[in-house]
């Protein structure tokens, strides 16, 4: 059976589509924000849950009141001397 287009068909055709699109345009103005919401609690949650785990294992270990430590980093300064031949250049042109 061979079955031939008619211009009721494309049309129904065309409205259905243009009803899907206006329908998905609609539907995602109502649901993004709510899934935008969702998306950044949940990265929030991995950053704060991450963020304060590292700053647990950074925290000093608790002093007592009145008591005083000194943190020096040591003084060494390393440089080599042979480094090799500076060479000023001059642009020529």
């Amino acid at each position: 059976m061979l079955q031939y287009a008619s211009a009721t068909g494309l049309v129904k055709t065309i409205l259905i589509i243009l009803l899907i699109y206006y329908g998905f345009k609609i539907i995602s103005r109502i649901f993004a924000p709510i899934l935008m919401r969702y998306v950044a609690k949940k990265a929030a949650e991995r950053f704060g849950g991450g963020f304060s785990e590292f700053q647990r294992q950074q925290q000093p270990p608790q002093k007592k009141e009145g008591e005083v430590t000194i943190d020096k980093m040591p003084n060494t300064k390393s440089s080599n001397k042979n480094v090799g031949e500076y060479v000023d250049y001059e642009e020529i042109d």
